[in-house]
């Protein structure tokens, strides 16, 4: 745990480097490029020389279009140096999303790879410059000019000292579910409390090592791999191409991390594959056994009871003689915590790697909380709970089970947006969240849906379709997204697609010569394998809560398209007004050709996971 402690993170920052210069705090797989802390340090130095000389002063505002690389840190950091609020985009942006949120941040540079180029320039937005890694194209700075543009005298010290706790460190842009994104302004008191105060829960080190692979314009990123970073000293690996996380991990063996829960279906889902075809008959019987061990010890933690000493006994065989391997060659053998969020994650598949020895925390919280709001450690966290809210944050709920949040976590406001301020947060400080919540006795918060999401039957009963939904994906790995649909309706429905990332090695294992969406949906196989998994999540939902039809869509969901947001959060609204007429044939009478039942599974050499391996 941290003792000392800072209120603005260039301070945090310029202490940590210099605990041990020569450490290296940034790095890609392999270490083909590495930067310790004394050359980031020198490299933020001379970013914020270059940056002032180009009039950027505290209080203007920096925006960042990059994937996740080493360079992005002393431009973001230099940027912070000045008192600069700094924050990113979304690759995925059209012109007119990039038109939207630069405007409304008042951006006055961008600093970007050149493949963005063409779409800032295309949203019409006034610059002062933009400056651009690798190569620049005509009309751009590259970083080396804007580095040699610094004035030999500029005040480095007195720049970064100048920056205040309520300065706003960054926007950032919820993804949100319908309309234009609405701006969170952060401060640097607010990011300062986060770090500290999951440090208090969770412990954080200088030296602890994570990665950096989910966009950089979420929240979740910037907390655990750039503010935590400042504030701590971790060492950060820079994955730039998220598909491959699952080789980084096992380069760099993290003692963090973090993931959506989509990211932790999938591991659960490669490794039950990896185990039903191990070539090597007994040594798939080693694995059968100990992921049976695994399973009979979580299934005791689930329910909150104590682990049966033999149980125990047979656990700890398991992992000596195989489990502890298992965990070496995923790469997460030496985490001492892991957290998941942004979504809830099934049950089941927390329960999986709980049984793993891979201690995963589920937090709770939003981009208006800074981040993480709730959070236990693993060691005393209950599942299927997001923990306890973070020392020094205060809760009440509302009539109808919504949570209100009060505390240091609070943003500072909507950027531009004074209405949509006043909205969330009340004149005493109380956030309104949007999620029904209930805290236990203990004060463990479990989620119970978002407010406006609830389905509520033509019966009048009211459910959660993200239970539903968590239910049925945890049955079946072959389901990238599900919509449950059922509000003001009889019964509940679902949409279903595949998993786009996923598709081509599905296709190839199965013999299957066209790897599309519209060739897999109307695959006889498919389709089983689906319904099988739908029946066997409603076999864990009440009758009133089971998804009556379904059908498989014969398209894919991309995270940031139409459907859903980047953290595969589904936008109900959009996908009701969009399959309007899909959606409608769920309810007919005469149920045509592309609607099915769920029905009895069917159990297949090959049912593994539309995963890859």
């Amino acid at each position: 745990m941290s003792t000392r402690r800072f209120d603005t993170l260039p301070a945090a920052f310029q202490h940590n480097a210099t605990v041990d210069p020569d450490a290296v705090a940034l790095r890609i797989p392999g270490d083909a490029a590495t930067l310790t802390w004394r050359e980031y340090a020198a490299q933020v130095r001379r970013v914020a020389a270059g940056l002032s000389a180009l009039g950027v002063r505290r209080g203007d505002t920096v925006a960042s279009m990059m994937s996740n690389r080493i360079d992005f840190y002393p431009l973001e950091v230099g940027a912070q140096h000045l008192g600069a609020t700094s924050f990113s985009v979304y690759n995925t942006a059209a012109p007119e999303q990039i038109a939207y949120v630069l405007g409304n941040a008042g951006a006055r540079l961008v600093m970007c790879e050149p493949r963005y180029v063409e779409l800032i320039r295309a949203s019409g937005v006034e610059l002062d410059h933009i400056i651009c890694v690798d190569d620049a194209p005509e009309g751009t700075l590259p970083v080396a000019g804007v580095i040699a543009a610094g004035e030999e005298n500029f005040d480095f010290d007195a720049a970064w000292r100048a920056v205040r706790p309520d300065d706003i460190a960054t926007l950032i842009y919820t993804s949100g579910t319908t309309g234009n994104p609405k701006g969170v302004e952060t401060t640097h008191a607010n990011l300062m409390f986060e770090c500290y105060a999951v440090d208090q829960v969770l412990g954080i080190r200088f030296g602890d090592t994570i990665t950096s692979y989910m966009p950089t314009a979420h929240i979740a990123d910037r907390l655990t791999a750039l503010y935590f970073q400042e504030v701590f000293g971790t060492q950060v690996t820079c994955v730039a191409d998220p598909t491959g996380i699952g080789a980084a991990l096992a380069d760099l063996h993290p003692t963090i991390w973090g993931a959506v829960p989509r990211v932790w279906e999938k591991l659960k889902a490669a490794i039950e594959f990896a185990v039903a075809n191990e070539p090597a008959e007994d040594r798939r019987a080693a694995l059968h056994w100990a992921l049976a061990v695994a399973a009979r010890r979580s299934a005791h933690q689930s329910s909150g009871e104590p682990v049966p000493e033999a149980v125990a006994a047979e656990w700890a065989r398991a992992d000596r003689l195989v489990l502890s391997g298992l965990r070496a060659k995923l790469g997460l053998d030496r985490v001492r915590w892991a957290i998941s969020g942004a979504a809830p994650i099934p049950a089941e598949t927390l329960g999986f790697f709980a049984g793993l020895g891979i201690p995963i925390a589920e937090i709770w919280g939003m981009s208006e909380l800074t981040c993480i709001c709730s959070v236990s450690h693993p060691g005393e966290a209950r599942l299927g709970t997001v923990g306890k809210l973070l020392p020094g944050m205060r809760a009440r709920l509302a009539d109808d089970g919504e949570l209100h949040v009060r505390g240091p976590l609070v943003m500072k406001g909507y950027r531009g947006e004074p209405g949509k301020t006043a909205e969330a947060v009340d004149s005493e400080g109380w956030l309104s969240t949007g999620d029904v919540i209930t805290i236990d006795d203990d004060g463990y918060l479990r989620v119970v849906d978002r407010k406006k999401e609830l389905i509520i039957n033509s019966a009048g009963k009211n459910m959660s379709p993200t239970n539903i939904e968590n239910a049925i994906k945890a049955a079946t790995p072959l389901i990238g997204a599900i919509a449950v649909i059922g509000d003001g309706r009889p019964y509940n429905t679902a949409l279903v697609v595949l998993d786009a990332e996923s598709a081509g090695p599905y296709a190839a294992r199965n013999h299957l010569p066209d790897p599309s969406a519209a060739a897999l949906s109307a695959d006889a196989g498919v389709i089983e394998r689906i319904a099988a998994g739908i029946a066997a999540g409603n076999a864990r939902l009440s009758r009133v809560e089971q998804v009556k039809r379904f059908r498989l869509l014969p398209t894919f969901w991309e995270a940031g398209g139409d459907e859903v947001t980047l953290t595969m959060k589904l936008k109900r609204r959009v996908i009701a007004e969009k399959y309007a007429t899909e959606i409608a044939e769920l309810y007919d009478a005469d149920r045509g050709a592309a609607v099915h039942e769920p029905s009895a599974p069917v159990a297949t050499a090959t049912d593994s996971a539309l995963t890859r391996s």
